[in-house]
Protein backbone atom coordinates (compact mmCIF):
# COMPACT_ATOMS: atom_id res chain seq x y z
CA UNK A 1 0.00 0.00 0.00
CA UNK A 2 1.47 3.33 -0.94
CA UNK A 3 2.67 5.98 2.15
CA UNK A 4 0.00 7.68 2.95
CA UNK A 5 0.71 11.54 2.91
CA UNK A 6 -0.87 14.85 3.16
CA UNK A 7 -0.20 18.21 0.80
CA UNK A 8 0.13 21.82 1.98
CA UNK A 9 -2.94 23.73 3.09
CA UNK A 10 -4.71 25.57 0.40
CA UNK A 11 -5.01 29.62 1.23
CA UNK A 12 -8.50 29.87 -0.39
CA UNK A 13 -11.88 29.66 0.98
CA UNK A 14 -13.29 28.07 -1.79
CA UNK A 15 -10.74 26.14 -3.59
CA UNK A 16 -10.85 24.78 -6.80
CA UNK A 17 -12.28 20.87 -6.98
CA UNK A 18 -8.80 19.88 -8.73
CA UNK A 19 -7.13 20.92 -5.34
CA UNK A 20 -8.94 18.64 -3.96
CA UNK A 21 -8.41 15.71 -6.12
CA UNK A 22 -5.16 16.17 -6.23
CA UNK A 23 -4.26 15.67 -2.76
CA UNK A 24 -6.27 12.76 -2.49
CA UNK A 25 -4.40 11.68 -5.44
CA UNK A 26 -0.66 11.97 -3.46
CA UNK A 27 -2.37 10.91 0.02
CA UNK A 28 -3.01 7.10 -0.95
CA UNK A 29 -6.11 7.21 0.61
CA UNK A 30 -8.82 4.41 -0.55
CA UNK A 31 -12.43 5.43 -0.65
CA UNK A 32 -13.32 3.42 2.90
CA UNK A 33 -10.35 5.49 4.67
CA UNK A 34 -11.86 7.91 6.78
CA UNK A 35 -11.64 11.66 6.36
CA UNK A 36 -12.70 14.46 9.21
CA UNK A 37 -15.31 16.69 7.73
CA UNK A 38 -13.94 19.81 7.14
CA UNK A 39 -10.19 18.67 6.10
CA UNK A 40 -9.08 21.95 3.99
CA UNK A 41 -7.14 19.29 1.86
CA UNK A 42 -9.09 16.19 1.54
CA UNK A 43 -12.90 16.83 1.96
CA UNK A 44 -14.65 18.09 -0.73
CA UNK A 45 -17.58 19.89 0.14
CA UNK A 46 -20.44 19.33 -1.67
CA UNK A 47 -20.60 22.64 -4.34
CA UNK A 48 -16.68 21.47 -5.05
CA UNK A 49 -18.28 17.90 -5.59
CA UNK A 50 -20.69 18.35 -7.75
CA UNK A 51 -19.13 20.67 -9.98
CA UNK A 52 -16.45 17.88 -9.93
CA UNK A 53 -18.74 15.39 -11.15
CA UNK A 54 -21.11 17.08 -13.78
CA UNK A 55 -17.95 17.76 -14.88
CA UNK A 56 -16.06 14.39 -15.59
CA UNK A 57 -19.41 12.46 -15.63
CA UNK A 58 -22.05 14.31 -17.81
CA UNK A 59 -22.22 12.32 -21.07
CA UNK A 60 -21.15 8.76 -19.53
CA UNK A 61 -23.45 5.97 -21.14
CA UNK A 62 -24.98 3.45 -18.86
CA UNK A 63 -27.47 2.69 -21.49
CA UNK A 64 -29.21 -1.14 -21.24
CA UNK A 65 -27.25 -1.85 -18.23
CA UNK A 66 -28.87 -3.86 -15.15
CA UNK A 67 -29.67 -1.78 -11.69
CA UNK A 68 -26.60 -3.57 -10.35
CA UNK A 69 -24.12 -3.64 -13.17
CA UNK A 70 -25.15 0.13 -13.99
CA UNK A 71 -24.97 0.60 -9.85
CA UNK A 72 -20.70 -0.75 -10.00
CA UNK A 73 -20.25 1.20 -13.43
CA UNK A 74 -21.33 4.68 -12.10
CA UNK A 75 -19.15 4.44 -8.09
CA UNK A 76 -16.58 3.24 -10.19
CA UNK A 77 -16.67 6.13 -12.58
CA UNK A 78 -16.93 8.14 -9.28
CA UNK A 79 -13.73 6.70 -7.50
CA UNK A 80 -11.58 7.34 -10.87
CA UNK A 81 -13.05 11.31 -11.01
CA UNK A 82 -11.83 11.98 -7.30
CA UNK A 83 -8.66 10.14 -8.14
CA UNK A 84 -9.16 7.26 -5.57
CA UNK A 85 -7.90 3.72 -6.50
CA UNK A 86 -11.03 2.16 -8.19
CA UNK A 87 -11.97 -1.23 -5.98
CA UNK A 88 -12.34 -4.30 -7.96
CA UNK A 89 -15.10 -5.32 -5.27
CA UNK A 90 -17.12 -2.61 -3.94
CA UNK A 91 -17.79 -2.91 -0.20
CA UNK A 92 -21.20 -3.13 1.27
CA UNK A 93 -20.80 -0.28 3.50
CA UNK A 94 -23.01 2.52 4.46
CA UNK A 95 -22.20 4.93 3.14
CA UNK A 96 -21.46 3.50 -0.41
CA UNK A 97 -18.01 6.15 0.12
CA UNK A 98 -17.31 6.08 3.79
CA UNK A 99 -14.48 8.25 3.37
CA UNK A 100 -16.21 11.22 1.83
CA UNK A 101 -19.49 10.41 3.50
CA UNK A 102 -21.72 9.75 0.48
CA UNK A 103 -24.31 7.31 -1.29
CA UNK A 104 -24.77 7.40 -4.73
CA UNK A 105 -28.29 7.16 -6.76
CA UNK A 106 -28.75 6.63 -10.60
CA UNK A 107 -32.46 5.44 -10.52
CA UNK A 108 -34.17 6.25 -14.38
CA UNK A 109 -37.15 7.18 -12.31
CA UNK A 110 -37.31 10.62 -11.24
CA UNK A 111 -36.69 9.78 -7.56
CA UNK A 112 -34.57 8.72 -5.22
CA UNK A 113 -35.02 5.24 -2.95
CA UNK A 114 -33.46 4.95 0.21
CA UNK A 115 -34.00 1.70 1.63
CA UNK A 116 -33.97 -0.06 5.41
CA UNK A 117 -32.30 3.10 6.44
CA UNK A 118 -33.38 6.84 7.60
CA UNK A 119 -31.86 9.81 5.95
CA UNK A 120 -28.57 11.09 7.79
CA UNK A 121 -28.01 14.72 7.91
CA UNK A 122 -24.16 14.75 7.26
CA UNK A 123 -24.40 12.26 4.50
CA UNK A 124 -23.94 13.59 1.08
CA UNK A 125 -26.30 11.92 -1.82
CA UNK A 126 -25.16 12.32 -5.03
CA UNK A 127 -27.72 11.70 -7.23
CA UNK A 128 -27.37 10.88 -11.04
CA UNK A 129 -30.04 12.12 -13.44
CA UNK A 130 -30.23 9.34 -16.61
CA UNK A 131 -31.35 10.74 -19.81
CA UNK A 132 -34.08 8.37 -21.91
CA UNK A 133 -30.81 7.62 -24.29
CA UNK A 134 -28.89 6.29 -21.11
CA UNK A 135 -26.28 8.68 -20.49
CA UNK A 136 -25.93 10.67 -17.26
CA UNK A 137 -27.64 13.84 -17.96
CA UNK A 138 -26.79 15.79 -14.69
CA UNK A 139 -25.59 15.38 -11.33
CA UNK A 140 -26.55 16.98 -7.85
CA UNK A 141 -25.02 16.77 -4.74
CA UNK A 142 -27.29 17.19 -1.56
CA UNK A 143 -27.28 16.59 2.39
CA UNK A 144 -29.73 14.07 3.87
CA UNK A 145 -30.92 17.68 5.20
CA UNK A 146 -31.98 19.22 2.35
CA UNK A 147 -33.08 16.16 0.69
CA UNK A 148 -35.61 15.12 3.56
CA UNK A 149 -37.21 19.06 2.54
CA UNK A 150 -38.21 17.01 -0.47
CA UNK A 151 -40.31 14.52 1.51
CA UNK A 152 -44.01 15.05 0.71
CA UNK A 153 -45.06 11.45 2.14
CA UNK A 154 -44.62 12.32 5.89
CA UNK A 155 -42.43 9.15 6.50
CA UNK A 156 -39.54 10.14 7.82
CA UNK A 157 -38.16 9.48 11.34
CA UNK A 158 -37.45 12.56 13.45
CA UNK A 159 -38.60 15.01 11.40
CA UNK A 160 -38.26 17.73 14.18
CA UNK A 161 -40.39 20.91 14.35
CA UNK A 162 -41.26 23.52 16.17
CA UNK A 163 -43.63 26.57 17.41
CA UNK A 164 -43.22 30.08 16.46
CA UNK A 165 -44.89 32.20 19.06
CA UNK A 166 -44.83 35.74 17.83
CA UNK A 167 -44.26 38.32 21.17
CA UNK A 168 -44.61 42.51 21.32
CA UNK A 169 -41.26 43.07 19.26
CA UNK A 170 -41.22 43.53 15.64
CA UNK A 171 -38.06 42.85 15.21
CA UNK A 172 -36.27 40.18 17.91
CA UNK A 173 -32.00 40.01 18.63
CA UNK A 174 -32.62 36.25 20.36
CA UNK A 175 -28.83 35.30 20.21
CA UNK A 176 -26.76 38.74 21.69
CA UNK A 177 -23.96 37.44 20.62
CA UNK A 178 -22.66 33.89 18.57
CA UNK A 179 -21.22 30.73 19.59
CA UNK A 180 -17.96 30.49 21.04
CA UNK A 181 -16.91 29.38 17.46
CA UNK A 182 -18.54 32.04 15.34
CA UNK A 183 -16.59 34.47 17.76
CA UNK A 184 -13.43 33.32 16.65
CA UNK A 185 -14.26 33.88 13.06
CA UNK A 186 -16.03 37.10 12.96
CA UNK A 187 -14.96 40.54 12.41
CA UNK A 188 -15.08 43.06 15.11
CA UNK A 189 -16.22 46.02 12.77
CA UNK A 190 -20.06 46.06 11.20
CA UNK A 191 -18.70 47.55 7.83
CA UNK A 192 -17.85 44.91 6.02
CA UNK A 193 -18.91 45.74 2.25
CA UNK A 194 -21.46 42.21 0.69
CA UNK A 195 -21.27 43.77 -3.16
CA UNK A 196 -18.89 42.15 -4.77
CA UNK A 197 -19.22 38.56 -2.63
CA UNK A 198 -20.65 35.36 -3.41
CA UNK A 199 -23.40 34.44 -0.89
CA UNK A 200 -23.20 30.96 -2.39
CA UNK A 201 -19.38 30.69 -1.31
CA UNK A 202 -17.84 28.92 1.97
CA UNK A 203 -17.26 31.68 4.66
CA UNK A 204 -14.28 33.56 5.18
CA UNK A 205 -12.12 34.70 7.87
CA UNK A 206 -12.54 38.61 8.03
CA UNK A 207 -15.36 38.41 5.93
CA UNK A 208 -18.02 36.99 8.52
CA UNK A 209 -20.40 39.98 9.96
CA UNK A 210 -20.99 39.08 13.78
CA UNK A 211 -24.96 38.18 14.98
CA UNK A 212 -25.77 41.79 16.28
CA UNK A 213 -24.57 43.82 13.32
CA UNK A 214 -26.66 41.05 11.03
CA UNK A 215 -29.68 42.37 12.69
CA UNK A 216 -29.14 45.56 12.23
CA UNK A 217 -29.20 45.23 8.58
CA UNK A 218 -31.83 42.89 8.15
CA UNK A 219 -34.59 44.27 10.87
CA UNK A 220 -35.66 46.48 8.28
CA UNK A 221 -37.79 44.09 6.31
CA UNK A 222 -40.38 44.00 8.41
CA UNK A 223 -42.91 45.54 6.71
CA UNK A 224 -41.75 44.22 3.39
CA UNK A 225 -44.27 42.81 0.91
CA UNK A 226 -43.96 40.73 -2.68
CA UNK A 227 -46.23 38.80 -4.71
CA UNK A 228 -47.52 35.50 -3.58
CA UNK A 229 -46.81 32.94 -5.57
CA UNK A 230 -49.81 30.54 -4.30
CA UNK A 231 -49.95 28.55 -1.04
CA UNK A 232 -48.30 25.62 -2.93
CA UNK A 233 -45.52 27.39 -4.06
CA UNK A 234 -43.82 27.73 -0.66
CA UNK A 235 -39.95 27.29 -2.22
CA UNK A 236 -40.76 29.91 -4.91
CA UNK A 237 -42.10 32.03 -1.86
CA UNK A 238 -38.69 31.23 0.11
CA UNK A 239 -36.52 32.27 -3.10
CA UNK A 240 -38.40 35.53 -3.44
CA UNK A 241 -37.44 35.95 0.86
CA UNK A 242 -33.92 34.95 -0.14
CA UNK A 243 -33.61 37.49 -2.98
CA UNK A 244 -34.45 40.48 -0.44
CA UNK A 245 -32.51 39.54 2.14
CA UNK A 246 -29.16 39.26 -0.01
CA UNK A 247 -29.97 42.52 -1.11
CA UNK A 248 -30.83 44.18 2.31
CA UNK A 249 -27.44 42.19 3.43
CA UNK A 250 -25.63 44.31 0.52
CA UNK A 251 -25.14 41.70 -1.68
CA UNK A 252 -25.00 43.06 -5.69
CA UNK A 253 -26.77 39.41 -6.86
CA UNK A 254 -28.93 36.84 -5.79
CA UNK A 255 -27.87 33.52 -5.70
CA UNK A 256 -29.00 29.90 -4.28
CA UNK A 257 -27.06 26.85 -4.83
CA UNK A 258 -29.75 24.73 -2.72
CA UNK A 259 -27.31 23.65 0.20
CA UNK A 260 -27.19 24.60 4.06
CA UNK A 261 -27.17 26.80 5.18
CA UNK A 262 -28.92 29.60 2.65
CA UNK A 263 -26.47 32.38 2.85
CA UNK A 264 -23.49 30.34 3.38
CA UNK A 265 -20.86 32.95 3.07
CA UNK A 266 -22.61 34.45 6.38
CA UNK A 267 -23.38 30.89 7.86
CA UNK A 268 -27.42 32.47 7.74
CA UNK A 269 -29.86 29.65 7.13
CA UNK A 270 -33.25 31.52 5.97
CA UNK A 271 -37.09 30.88 7.14
CA UNK A 272 -40.24 31.62 6.19
CA UNK A 273 -43.25 31.37 8.34
CA UNK A 274 -46.79 32.18 7.48
CA UNK A 275 -47.46 29.25 10.08
CA UNK A 276 -46.73 28.86 13.53
CA UNK A 277 -45.66 25.56 13.08
CA UNK A 278 -41.62 25.88 12.30
CA UNK A 279 -40.56 22.78 9.92
CA UNK A 280 -36.83 21.59 10.61
CA UNK A 281 -36.39 18.65 8.59
CA UNK A 282 -33.51 15.69 10.36
CA UNK A 283 -31.12 17.91 11.74
CA UNK A 284 -32.05 20.32 15.34
CA UNK A 285 -30.83 23.38 15.00
CA UNK A 286 -28.66 23.18 17.91
CA UNK A 287 -26.99 20.09 17.05
CA UNK A 288 -23.16 20.15 17.21
CA UNK A 289 -22.69 17.63 14.08
CA UNK A 290 -20.46 19.54 11.58
CA UNK A 291 -21.86 21.42 8.52
CA UNK A 292 -19.66 20.12 4.83
CA UNK A 293 -17.75 22.80 4.58
CA UNK A 294 -13.95 23.80 4.99
CA UNK A 295 -13.09 24.31 8.43
CA UNK A 296 -11.88 28.32 9.05
CA UNK A 297 -8.69 28.07 10.30
CA UNK A 298 -8.76 25.34 12.97
CA UNK A 299 -12.61 25.77 13.57
CA UNK A 300 -14.98 23.87 11.84
CA UNK A 301 -18.41 25.58 11.69
CA UNK A 302 -21.58 22.96 13.37
CA UNK A 303 -25.32 23.38 12.80
CA UNK A 304 -25.62 25.07 16.20
CA UNK A 305 -23.30 27.93 14.88
CA UNK A 306 -25.44 28.87 12.09
CA UNK A 307 -27.73 31.87 12.56
CA UNK A 308 -31.17 30.87 11.59
CA UNK A 309 -33.38 34.57 10.82
CA UNK A 310 -37.08 33.54 10.91
CA UNK A 311 -39.84 36.06 9.21
CA UNK A 312 -43.31 35.77 9.62
CA UNK A 313 -45.51 36.62 7.53
CA UNK A 314 -49.15 37.20 6.60
CA UNK A 315 -50.31 36.89 3.08
CA UNK A 316 -54.15 38.34 1.65
CA UNK A 317 -53.73 35.72 -1.42
CA UNK A 318 -52.10 38.72 -3.67
CA UNK A 319 -48.90 39.50 -1.80
CA UNK A 320 -46.80 38.76 1.18
CA UNK A 321 -46.34 41.14 4.07
CA UNK A 322 -43.41 40.04 6.08
CA UNK A 323 -44.36 41.27 9.90
CA UNK A 324 -41.69 40.17 12.20
CA UNK A 325 -37.75 38.84 11.97
CA UNK A 326 -36.37 36.76 14.54
CA UNK A 327 -32.93 36.42 14.58
CA UNK A 328 -30.89 33.28 16.58
CA UNK A 329 -27.73 31.14 16.79
CA UNK A 330 -28.64 27.50 16.66
CA UNK A 331 -27.30 26.72 20.20
CA UNK A 332 -30.22 29.16 21.00
CA UNK A 333 -32.95 28.37 18.91
CA UNK A 334 -34.81 25.82 21.11
CA UNK A 335 -34.94 28.53 23.86
CA UNK A 336 -36.87 30.79 22.08
CA UNK A 337 -39.09 28.18 20.23
CA UNK A 338 -40.15 25.12 21.96
CA UNK A 339 -39.80 21.91 20.05
CA UNK A 340 -42.83 19.44 18.89
CA UNK A 341 -42.87 16.00 19.51
CA UNK A 342 -43.49 13.38 17.41
CA UNK A 343 -41.46 11.02 15.54
CA UNK A 344 -42.89 8.80 12.05
CA UNK A 345 -40.84 5.04 11.46
CA UNK A 346 -40.49 4.24 8.06
CA UNK A 347 -38.75 1.13 6.26
CA UNK A 348 -38.30 2.04 2.82
CA UNK A 349 -38.23 5.92 1.82
CA UNK A 350 -39.10 6.99 -1.74
CA UNK A 351 -38.79 10.73 -2.74
CA UNK A 352 -39.80 12.07 -5.72
CA UNK A 353 -38.06 14.76 -6.98
CA UNK A 354 -39.30 18.02 -8.04
CA UNK A 355 -39.22 19.12 -12.18
CA UNK A 356 -36.29 22.27 -10.48
CA UNK A 357 -34.48 19.60 -8.92
CA UNK A 358 -31.60 19.74 -11.34
CA UNK A 359 -31.63 22.96 -12.33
Amino acid sequence: MPEKRRTQSGTSANPSPDYYVANIAASGLSIYDPIVIGDPQLWIPAPELEKLLNRELQGMSVKDLPNKTRSKAVKGAVAKALRYPVPDRFKRTRPQFPGQIFDTHSQKANNVQVYNQELAPTRRYVIFKVSSDGLLERIKVVTGDILAELDTTGKLTKKYQARLICGAEKAELISSEDTDVVRELVTPTDTIELRDLNPTNNPTLGLVLPIAALFERLKGMVGVSFPDRGYDQERLRGADLQERLGHQLGYASYADNGQFPDVRQQLIEVKLQTSPTIDLGIVRPDSTDPVDMPKMGDHQVRHCDVRYALFYAVTDGVNVTLTHFFLTTGEDFFGRFPQCKGNVLNAKLQIHLPKTFFD
